[in-house]
């Protein structure tokens, strides 16, 4: 199975990969991935093993090394995920046998079964977008497909041993586990155009600290260090900085002892969701349509002007999507689910 790209779109493809596990319950199933996805997928009950992709060495050689661990791992079948053509072209030059995906980027010939990308691609979630890959395997293999009418299976789990770790090291941070953990993650690595605005989350932060005596914890990575520094530039309270000084794994961790996730569209978005946090998302830009949170434990918080969602990563107008949603709307909403959750944690971790 090659995987995605992408922290979100990873955890979108979660459905698919416990599909897969349903279709072929025998089968030893390897995850290809990006070093970032053992965060997510390390311990996962629905693969056996990850295959780490080093792109570190440039485009040509890391492909050549791909084709290389591939032909090494006598792979039987290739679930190509992603879209782009370097998957497909790994797994044709590593010879496996079977090769399945979407005929995207002219990957025609590269696969032994190729499905056309389904009509109602930008009307449904990309949830069902993965999905359908696995229905379409079904159906090759005993000619028709009973995953569909499953319901998607979307959770992602954290050890108790990581969630303890998480919450040792918030303490060590001054967190005061008696009282509610809120993350925020204020930026975006992929877009700014998704960002709301960093003294908006300023006002948000002290309003939580001041309402509810929370603890406020900024994520993010390394790349929205510089919108985590106005934030607490603008705060008359000193939250919690955790952006860019913990791995993804850590991170992960981290959302699975919030008791609340506010943040743009982005990756932490679906993690928190998928470990079936309250996880509330402001939405700009992008199409809640298809690639919201896929939980019920998220809620989005949308204004769309006429112009949205434009999909842009930077605004060429004024930014009205954003600057439409109030701190007094986001600050609702929070007490609300702040309100309706809250983690039980053992009792040696908050003494």
């Amino acid at each position: 199975m090659r995987g995605v790209n992408w922290v979100g779109d990873a955890v979108m493809t979660v459905p698919a990969l416990r599909d897969l596990r349903c279709l072929l319950p025998d089968a030893h199933i390897t995850l290809v991935t990006r070093r970032w996805a053992e965060g997510i997928f390390a311990g996962a009950d629905f693969i056996d093993d990850l295959l780490i992709v080093n792109e570190e060495t440039g485009a040509a050689r890391s492909l050549l090394r791909q084709v290389r661990e591939w032909r090494a791992r006598r792979f039987d079948l290739a679930v190509l995920l992603p879209n782009s053509f370097p998957p497909a072209l790994v797994a044709a030059l590593a010879r496996v046998p079977l090769r399945v995906g979407y005929t995207t980027q002219h990957r025609r010939r590269l696969l032994t079964h190729s499905f056309n990308v389904p009509s109602w691609r930008n009307e449904r979630h990309e949830v069902f977008y993965y999905r359908r890959i696995a229905s379409e395997l079904e159906r090759l293999l005993h000619g028709t497909s009973t995953l569909e009418a499953r319901e998607p299976q979307f959770q992602i789990r954290v050890s108790p041993a990581r969630r303890a770790a998480a919450e040792r090291m918030l303490l060590a941070r001054g967190v005061d586990l008696e009282r509610p953990v809120i993350a925020i993650c204020p930026g975006s690595t992929n877009s700014r155009a998704k960002r709301w605005p960093a003294e908006r989350y300023a006002a948000l932060a002290d309003q939580l600290i001041e309402e509810t005596g929370a603890n406020v914890v900024l994520i993010g990575a390394r790349e929205e260090l510089d919108v985590t520094k106005e934030v607490i530039q603008q705060m008359r309270h000193r939250p919690v900085v955790l952006t860019g000084d913990t791995s993804l794994a850590e991170t992960v961790a981290v959302l699975s002892v919030a008791d609340l996730l506010i943040t743009n569209d982005t990756g932490p978005a679906h993690i928190a969701a998928a470990l079936e946090r309250p996880t509330l998302v402001i939405f700009g830009p992008t199409n809640p349509l298809t690639t919201r949170p896929f939980s019920p434990s998220a809620e989005i918080v949308r204004r769309p002007p006429d112009c949205a969602p434009c999909m842009l990563r930077d605004c060429p107008i004024d930014h009205r999507c954003m600057t439409a949603i109030s701190v007094n709307e986001i600050l609702t909403r929070a007490r609300v689910l702040l309100n309706e959750s809250k983690v039980v944690r053992p009792a040696e971790v908050v003494r």
